[in-house]
């Protein structure tokens, strides 16, 4: 198998069916092996009926998973890792849509570096703006000013758009990685002491110090249909989850006010 692809939906009937067909008209024109593991965590919307209508249009494909109860992110994404057969692991978010070409060109790129573990494409939102999606490690005043100030830091960093090729990261948003099996294996799967966020900063994190290099191709993207549910200080429990997700993971990597300096 060439590809595994992980997407994870909770209440996700607005996009879920989009993301679909863009992902398996890509997965088709690229001509590789693929299989779609469907993770549900108690959707009460209506997503469960669009993901076993997929399951009976494509059973060879869709490999639906249903848990009674959200569990976060991570524990449902790692269920469906341990069962994933592909050489590449594409964990993608259930709102977001692939340009052309995306999934030939990111496997490339890994094919070709062998440094290389993960590779994120440019990110931007309906409405043609760029998604900043890369970044430093956080410290806790970083995430204060991300917090309040996204919107415009997104606009100082529009600049990106100018810039071509194939570079090195620190830290790229999980909405859409392909992540080589092999490292994977040696890094292990995602943090589940981490319910809901930053089990992708985690992820880097630990990608980075195992010495993979994490690319960002800037020639190809997606649209991110972005669900942020903690975004702001709207005092909620997804809010809540991630500030503890947060402390957690400075207690862990044993840094709270200093970004860790790791090489690219």
């Amino acid at each position: 198998m060439d590809l595994s692809f992980i997407i994870l939906t909770w209440n996700s009937k607005k996009y879920i069916g989009p993301c679909l067909r863009s992902l398996m008209l890509e997965a088709e024109r690229s001509g590789m092996e693929y299989e779609i593991f469907l993770v549900d965590n108690g959707s009460k919307d209506g997503t469960i009926s669009i993901l076993k209508a997929f399951h009976g249009t494509f059973p060879a494909r869709i490999k639906p998973i249903f848990l009674g109860r959200n569990h976060g992110t991570t524990h449902p994404r790692n269920l469906a890792i341990r069962k994933a057969t592909g050489r590449f692991i594409c964990i993608m978010d259930s709102d977001v849509e692939l340009g052309q070409g995306i999934l030939d060109r990111l496997t490339r790129e890994l094919d070709q570096n062998q440094t290389a573990g993960m590779i994120a494409p440019k990110l931007f939102y309906p409405s043609g703006n760029l998604q900043k999606s890369t970044d430093a490690f956080p410290t806790v005043l970083s995430k204060i000013k991300r917090y309040l100030f996204l919107r415009r830091i997104e606009k100082r960093e529009e600049r990106q758009r100018q810039r071509e090729g194939v570079y090195p990261v620190l830290y790229a948003i999980s909405a859409m990685w392909m992540i080589k099996r092999a490292a994977m294996d040696r890094i292990g799967l995602l943090d589940e002491k981490i319910f809901y966020s930053p089990e992708d900063v985690d992820y880097c994190y630990r990608m980075r110090q195992a010495g993979y290099q994490i690319l960002y191709h800037a020639d190809v993207a997606a649209i991110h249909h972005t669900q942020e549910i903690s975004r702001g200080f709207k005092i909620n429990k997804a809010t809540i989850s991630h500030i503890r997700g947060l402390f957690y993971y400075f207690r862990k990597h044993r840094y709270i006010f200093s970004s860790p300096i790791l090489p690219c």
